[in-house]
């Protein structure tokens, strides 16, 4: 007699996931959520006051090899945190506000701590950004994963209003480009980062290049939200579009809103900044050419904001008034 958890699928552990992640998803409950964790369909109901004519906005993330870091050192709450403000970020980026969550964990084995664990880092990132956790999928697919191995997916709506929409569609040469910090290698590029740095250190070594921190600590540096700067830059019309910095590094995700079919380009100033060590640290032991650096990583910029050239010291003094350090990049100019 063949049973599923012979087989390899623990309906029990899968059970006791969801009685220890449905506490945690209702702390970040707001007004909309209409219903409790379990149910077939997660139900919210937007409040829409204000808006002439509104616009949902979504996006689906993962948060890629970062998460090989994760199981390595055993820490898994950071990831949660990271997938969360990634999928916040881009459509912020859009002008939008988030209004709800929803996760998907597919692994091998299932374990009831790890899990809880990544579902506070969602719940503690949906809490920042004034979100709610409203539901999700714990996979345990043996055949398809390893037993240490694990995937997460996320997906995020919001709400814009359409006058409010950014899409790159207001960008024009002259605009100028106005960075802000990233916190390290953000949810881009451990592929490479990784292949670099395990060739030569540990998780726990802490290189004089990184001041004190660890491979591990710098590595699983949280990928943090944009997205109140956005809005106070959105609040006042101060920016034609924003560009958040991930796969791609800055010339990819740049040439979304200064668009060539449009006949612009951006012109970044990679010297306008002071390059984080993490990246010098993985093109000097790697070897990594410096196209290729620009193209894999945000290299310390983690969002840009388009604004106009008129207003672009007003945009400055509005996020350094909000404790942002930003920094004038470049600018929009004509295609070449």
């Amino acid at each position: 007699m063949a049973t599923y958890q012979e087989a390899g699928v623990d309906i029990e552990a899968g059970e006791e996931a969801v009685r220890r992640i449905a506490p945690v998803a209702r702390e970040t409950f707001t007004p909309g959520v209409l219903q409790d964790i379990g149910a077939f369909g997660a139900f919210f109901e937007p409040d829409l006051s204000g808006m002439e004519r509104p616009v949902l906005v979504s996006s689906v993330d993962g948060v890629g090899t970062k998460l090989l870091v994760a199981r390595r050192a055993g820490r898994f709450g950071t990831v949660g945190q990271d997938l969360v403000n990634h999928c916040v970020n881009d459509i912020a980026a859009c002008g939008a506000r988030p209004l709800f969550f929803l996760d998907y964990v597919a692994t091998g084995t299932l374990r009831a701590a790890w899990a809880e664990e990544v579902a506070r880092g969602f719940a503690t990132a949906c809490e920042e950004n004034g979100c709610a956790l409203i539901g999700g999928e714990i996979a345990e697919m043996p055949d398809l994963y390893d037993e240490d191995d694990f995937d997460l997916v996320g997906a995020i709506t919001g709400l814009v209003d359409r006058a409010r929409v950014l899409d790159g569609r207001r960008v024009e040469a002259g605009d100028v480009l106005v960075g802000l910090p990233s916190t390290g290698i953000h949810t881009n590029g451990y592929t490479l980062a990784r292949e670099v740095l395990f060739a030569h250190f540990d998780l726990g070594d802490a290189p004089d290049a990184l001041g004190g921190q660890t491979v591990g600590e710098a590595l699983l540096a949280v990928h943090r939200s944009y997205l109140e700067p956005i809005q106070a830059l959105v609040q006042d019309d101060l920016a034609h579009a924003f560009a958040h910095v991930t796969g791609g590094g800055l010339p990819g995700n740049l040439a979304r809103v200064a668009r060539q079919e449009d006949g612009l380009a951006a012109e970044v100033d990679y010297g306008a900044w002071p390059r984080p060590p993490l990246f010098t640290l993985i093109q000097e032991r790697g070897d990594v050419p410096e196209v290729d650096l620009r193209r894999t990583f945000n290299l310390g910029t983690g969002l840009v904001a388009v604004v106009p050239e008129t207003r672009a010291d007003e945009a400055v003094r509005v996020l350094e008034n909000r404790g942002e350090s930003p920094r004038l990049i470049g600018r929009v100019v004509p295609a070449g």
